[in-house]
Parts: C-alpha cells; sequence; structure tokens
C-alpha cells in the first residue's frame, strides 16, 4: 500500500511545557440541522465555552473532595451508621433512577461515538494505508482528505495545514467541515462526557448516606477524571476519543449492572467478573494508547497537485516512494511524502500526559496487586504435590488483582469481594 510509513520517535521537548499554550481555544459543535453530522440539540456558544474554564473543575473538584473527606469524618463519628435517608423508599427509587439514567446515558454516548468513528477513521486497506489510517485518528480538525486536515502550529501560533504546500497557512477550522472526528462527533460527546464526570459523583454520595467510607483513591478516581475531560476537551486532545468510547462503554454494562442489583435480581458471577476485568482494562488499555500518540510519526503526501488524486496515483506512489510520485489522470500534479508528528500542540500534549498520570496509581496498583497474588498463589502451589500451571497462576492472579483495584476505587468491602471472588475461583477449579 503506499504511504504506509508509520513509525515510532521521541517527541519534541518543546511540546513538553507548563502552562500549556493556550492555542486558539475550541471548535464548538455545528448548530442541529445544519449539518447531516450535527448534534440532536444546541449547545450555545457561551455556554460550552464557558464550563470550559479551567475554575470551573478547579472549583468542582476541590468542594467534590473536601466533602468526601468531612463526609467519612461524620460517618466514622457514627459508627458508620447509615443516614436516614439511606433507609427511605425516596432514596432507593433516586439510586435506581441514578444508575438507569447513567446506563442509558453512557449507552448513547457510546452510539454516537461509535457511529463518528466509523464515519470518520480511513480504512488502513485503502489507497493511503496505515498512514491515512493515523492521519484520520491523529488530526481531529478540518477537512476530509489525506493530508487535509488543519492543526494548530505551536510555533507560529497560527492554524496550517499540509494541503497544496508545507505547512501552509490556513483560517481556523470550520465546525461545518465534514469527516474528522471533532466535528463529527468528538465535540459533541466529549464535552457532555466531561459535565457526566460532575454528575458522577452522585456515586459517591450515595456509598456515604449509606454509612460507608469513601476511600482516598475513590476521591481521587472522580476529581482526576474531571480535571482529565476537562483538559482533553479544551485542547482538543487526541486521545480523548479513546476514554469517551471506552470508558461509556464500561459505565452502559457497569451501571447496568447496578441497576439489576438495585431491583435484588442476582446476577450471574461471571458477568460480575467479566465487568470488574474489562474496569481495570481500561485504565491499562487508556492511559497505554493515550500515551503511544506523542510518539507516533507518519507520511502523508504534499505537493502541488489535487490531493483528490491521491488514490488514483497510489501505484505510482508506491514505486517512487522515495521520491516524488507523479499526479494521476496525465500528470495533474506531483507529490512528495513527508513525515509529520501525530501531536503538535503543548496543550494536546498536556491533556494525554495528565491522563497517563492520572492512571498511573491505579496501574501500579494493578501491577502491585498482581505481583502479590502472583507470589502468594506460586508459592502455594509448590508447597503442593499437585501445581498449577502457570497460565492458571496468572489469570486468578490477575482476577484478585482486579478485585483489589476496584476495592479500593470503588469501595467495595474487602469481605464481600473476598467471598465473591472465592466463589469465583471454585467455580474455575
Amino acid at each position: 500500500m503506499p504511504f504506509q510509513g508509520v513509525s515510532l520517535s521521541l517527541p519534541d521537548t518543546s511540546l513538553f511545557k507548563f502552562p500549556p499554550g493556550t492555542g486558539a481555544g475550541w471548535i464548538s459543535p455545528p448548530p442541529p440541522g445544519s449539518t447531516s453530522f450535527a448534534p440532536p440539540f444546541d449547545i450555545p456558544d457561551h455556554v460550552y465555552k464557558s464550563v470550559l474554564d479551567p475554575k470551573v473543575p478547579l472549583t468542582i473538584a476541590a468542594v467534590y473532595a473536601v466533602t468526601a473527606k468531612a463526609l467519612n469524618i461524620y460517618n466514622k463519628s457514627t459508627g458508620k451508621k447509615p443516614w436516614a435517608i439511606s433507609k427511605t423508599l425516596a432514596f432507593r427509587w433516586f439510586v435506581i433512577a441514578h444508575n438507569i439514567f447513567l446506563a442509558v446515558y453512557s449507552a448513547w454516548t457510546w452510539w454516537g461515538m461509535f457511529n463518528a468513528l466509523r464515519r470518520t477513521v480511513v480504512s488502513p486497506m485503502g489507497p493511503g494505508g496505515f498512514s491515512a489510517t493515523m492521519d484520520s485518528m491523529c488530526q481531529i480538525n478540518g477537512p476530509k482528505g489525506f493530508g487535509d486536515s488543519v492543526f494548530w502550529d505551536e510555533e507560529s501560533s497560527t492554524w496550517k495545514t499540509f494541503s497544496g504546500g508545507v505547512f501552509a497557512e490556513s483560517a481556523a477550522p470550520s465546525p461545518f467541515a465534514a469527516g474528522r472526528m471533532w466535528n463529527e462527533g468528538l465535540a459533541f460527546y466529549g464535552w457532555l462526557f466531561y459535565l457526566s464526570k460532575f454528575y458522577e459523583v452522585f456515586d459517591t454520595l450515595i456509598i456515604l448516606a449509606k454509612g460507608k467510607l469513601s476511600s482516598t483513591l475513590q476521591t481521587y478516581h472522580h476529581a482526576g477524571a474531571m480535571m482529565c475531560m476537562w483538559a482533553g476537551v479544551r485542547y482538543m486532545s487526541v486521545p480523548i476519543w479513546i476514554f469517551v468510547f471506552f470508558n461509556s462503554f464500561i459505565h452502559a454494562i457497569m451501571y447496568t449492572y447496578y441497576s439489576v442489583t438495585a431491583f435484588k435480581i442476582r446476577v450471574p458471577m461471571f458477568i460480575k467478573r467479566s465487568l470488574t476485568s474489562m474496569q481495570i482494562t481500561q485504565f491499562l488499555v487508556g492511559g497505554s494508547g493515550a500515551m503511544i500518540h506523542s510518539f507516533i510519526n507518519y507520511n502523508i503526501p504534499i505537493g502541488a497537485g489535487s490531493k483528490t488524486d491521491v488514490a488514483a496515483s497510489s501505484a505510482s506512489a508506491v514505486a517512487n516512494s522515495s521520491a516524488a510520485a507523479p499526479g494521476a489522470a496525465g500528470g495533474k500534479g506531483t507529490f512528495e511524502q513527508k513525515t509529520v508528528p501525530c501531536i503538535t500542540s503543548s496543550g494536546t500534549t498536556f491533556a494525554i500526559w495528565l491522563n497517563v498520570f492520572y492512571l498511573a496509581p491505579l496501574t501500579y496498583l494493578f501491577v502491585a496487586f498482581f505481583i502479590e497474588s502472583y507470589l502468594r498463589r506460586s508459592n502455594a502451589a509448590t508447597s503442593k504435590t499437585k501445581g498449577s500451571d502457570v497460565a492458571t497462576i496468572s489469570e486468578k492472579a490477575a482476577w484478585e488483582a482486579a478485585n483489589g483495584v476496584k476495592r479500593e476505587v470503588y469501595g467495595e468491602s474487602k469481605e464481600s469481594a473476598k467471598k465473591a471472588n472465592g466463589r469465583v475461583l471454585r467455580n474455575r477449579q
């Protein structure tokens, strides 16, 4: 395939600075009805931008953390006695409605992002190969077309494009341009997903109302998610789609599970086991997937000819990949390959690595729990006449590690986790 060159290299150190460059702001989603991909309802531009003021997530996260700490102290002082309101019918129905709402909202978000990705991510089997796929995923603004994106250039503080030349100046990207991920759904669903992180603090309030304690890691998880989603949307960071897409999928299943259990319906253990594994897997895969964007480079076709002729000139491009490739239809223009980075601004870089460092403690916990469980099981196996094989020990250790992280983050009691873990392991034996 032509233009398949995708490589990895260390990112430019100029992209790592704090505070990051303010860039050109962000692009609001198109109003409903204006395009075929416009969202189902309007978000006024001033509202869209006002909640992306950094003071909004910082203030809400701080108030949430202080409130959770204060209510933990209160619950300890009462001997972890459930609040009176938690025993009312109204509270029970609120919990059910809360879980159903988040399950439906999450499923709706996942479906919206699925369609946005389906419309915008280019197949590596096409004429542009893997480079075209990378271009469609890395450059989320501007018109559709291999190498025709519009991106913010940190050095010159202007919007630029490779279309028609190398780093040609361009007007700011239009919210009506079709074919790139930001306009086609990420601007809309990502912004709402950011707001949903504020609402999710009710999870903690429900736990506290039942007389339980909210772990420090749970507070960190919710407050950190607010800041990470803010940075991703504020700086139109490329990998934010990973968190919107995968996290909404996990939440759709997770809150459906909570809704079912709220009705006292018994859920098969393999479902709970699978859900726990998926919850932790998203931490590991999401952080790794976001981080790799900073290291990706790929080749794009540039030149004086019409970029719409790239597909037709693919055979010539392969034959002349180290130099210029003739354009289609009798040489309408010439094309060369240029290696470009996936990430071009410090704002996007900041959002990526904020997410990576946010997930680092959760990843560390998983690894620590896994090692502890693996060594414990390995020692137990060697002391028996009939030992377990490495694959079985690893599987059980991973399950216990996932349970440990879930217990720390979501506040499940150690006793109930051990009981559930024991039932699963007995069923597996």
